[in-house]
């Protein structure tokens, strides 16, 4: 399992008092909670078996209370993060206060609409977005770092980094409704850099688990340097610059040859590796452009290019190359092996698509619009065995779509860049309305830390950022009449819907702050002005956002 005990205590403090410590490795390797219990009356403590303690109270013809502080660096912190969070008896206040905190965070994003389906499951995933990350400092300011070591800082301290998944749609989501936390989320990230080495990975408890591939903290990183949100940017650079070149996780390949080689020590994976590196690149160039650092820019927009190693002209596939050059054989798109073949939780099929940083060269080396899109819409039709190792974490189809893991987030919006928008529209509306239910089952995979829900949040509004960083939201097919989000400095960002339904899903035209508006996507500025972004629907596709210049 992934949580094995090694060490646990408790201890009486006083009649109505305990303390106590759990310390555990898994799949985080050094998990350290302490923690400090109040009762309201006192109790008597049991010992049971498996680190489990019966705790009963002294007058069971009373209720028994309990207020607990949790800490990750002492018993004593856990003391005053209880005092501090937890002052009073008062349950019902509690209760209140949680509801409140609640509503206010929830209240950031309001919808108009008559199905109340869609509103419990729209809430629904604005509450899974909210979860994590989690705050990982104590009151006082203490923290336990990526070192193992306990540090104060300034800055509120976070953790739950499940990065892989996050990057592509929690963390632009947070760029929008969460900006008064994204300071203290890229302190978080460079303190990290400094205590580890690196940027983080998929941290849990402070800890670097490795898990999953790529450099997926880089884009979350440079969306917040490249939208303002980062203070100390040449720290935030130099932090994504060294994770950029190291030498781990295939990286020291990727700079010898250029890709990952997939006959060589690092032969997993290497086609979702590569294209994941290519992207974090691409972000790295992008900041490196706006810092001034010009051969940084070059040198990481080079390497931003390699996932056109991969493309095979013949099959039109991203398949695994080894050290000569030869793609690998033999080849079955379908063919999924669970993290042990050249991608990671997918096929061919669904990785040919992962370069939201660079779909225009994608379609070149289709060889232009028209093979793309063909290839494109097969895609959303085709069926074929996956084989008996594939990954379970392939759900969600729609032909080889496969919506339940991340690596396909962003491919219904790809439709856009080849000035069809009407065909994402269809397949937008059908995976929010058929793979999404208010149902404890509602989801049709792994929720990921909140992916799976930000995904849903961002869509059903009706925007959604495809590139990894840098703020430019494509416009989908908005499931309500009206969403308005909270911004800063009582500012409001509207989006509205004319003539709205089941059946009229294709924007026939649109308005920005009551300017006629033909682009189909939206600056992350143009939002964050505050504004009304007016659509008009109706049942049949248009030439709206089709023209050249209008498409992302």
């Amino acid at each position: 399992g992934w949580d094995k005990a090694t060490h646990y205590g408790v201890e009486r403090v006083t009649a109505t008092s305990l303390a106590g410590h759990r310390f555990s490795k898994g799949w985080a390797n050094n998990q350290k909670v302490f923690f400090a219990a109040e009762f309201s009356q006192p109790v008597t403590v049991e010992p049971m078996d498996s680190g489990r303690w019966l705790i009963t109270a002294s007058d069971v013809s009373q209720p028994l209370l309990v207020k607990v502080g949790l800490s990750a660096v002492s018993v004593d912190n856990a003391e005053a993060n209880r005092k501090a969070e937890l002052p009073g008896w008062d349950f019902r206040n509690q209760v209140a206060l949680a509801d409140k905190a609640w509503n206010e965070a929830l209240g950031r994003v309001t919808i108009k609409t008559s199905n109340l389906t869609q509103r419990r499951i729209f809430y629904t995933a604005l509450y899974h977005t909210m979860t994590a990350p989690s705050v990982f400092s104590d009151v006082n300011g203490y923290y336990r770092g990526a070192d193992g070591e306990v540090h104060h800082g300034s800055f509120t301290n976070y953790t739950t980094l499940s990065l892989w998944d996050t990057y592509r749609a929690a963390h632009p989501l947070m760029t929008l409704i969460h900006t008064d936390r994204l300071p203290d989320m890229a302190e978080t990230f460079i303190h990290i850099y400094r205590e580890q080495g690196k940027l983080p990975v998929w941290h849990l408890m402070g800890c670097e688990t490795n898990c999953m591939v790529g450099n997926p903290a880089i884009p979350v990183l440079a969306d917040m340097v490249l939208k303002g949100h980062v203070a100390d940017r040449e720290g935030a650079y130099e932090a994504m610059r060294q994770s950029a070149l190291a030498d781990e996780r295939g990286l020291n390949l990727l700079k010898q040859y250029g890709y990952l080689p997939c006959d060589k020590e690092e032969s997993r994976e290497t086609v979702a590796k590569g294209m994941e590196y290519a992207l974090a690149d691409w972000c790295v160039a992008k900041v490196a452009r706006l810092l001034g650092k010009k051969a940084d820019a070059r040198y990481f927009a080079q390497r931003a290019l390699a996932y056109r190693k991969y493309f095979d002209p013949q099959t039109t596939f991203m398949r695994g190359v080894d050290s000569k050059g030869l793609f690998r054989v033999p080849f079955n798109p379908f063919s999924a092996d669970h993290r042990m073949d050249d991608y990671t939780e997918g096929n061919a099929w669904q990785y040919t698509w992962l370069v939201p940083h660079d779909v225009h060269g994608l379609v070149k080396l289709f060889g232009g619009e028209r093979a793309f899109t063909t290839k494109l819409d097969s895609l959303f039709v085709v069926t074929g065995d996956l084989g008996a190792n594939a990954s379970p974490d392939i759900t969600g189809l729609i032909g080889q779509y496969a919506h339940g893991n991340e690596p396909s987030h962003h491919v219904l919006y790809l439709y856009h860049y080849v000035g069809q928008p009407w065909k994402g529209a269809r397949l937008l509306r059908q995976t929010m309305t058929e793979l999404y239910r208010d149902d404890p089952d509602g989801l049709c995979g792994n929720e990921d830390v909140g992916q799976m829900s930000a995904w849903y949040i961002l869509s059903a509004m009706g925007i959604y950022q495809v590139e990894p960083a840098g703020g430019r939201y494509i416009i989908g097919s908005p499931l309500f009449d009206e969403a308005t989000l909270k911004l800063p400095h009582g500012k409001r960002f509207s989006i509205r819907t004319l003539n709205n339904s089941a059946e009229n899903i294709y924007v026939q035209g649109a308005k920005l702050n009551g300017r006629r508006y033909t682009k189909s996507y939206l600056l992350y500025d143009d939002i964050m002005r505050g504004g009304v972004l007016e659509l008009q629907m109706g049942s049949q596709p248009s030439n709206w956002g089709t023209r050249p210049a209008d498409r992302p």
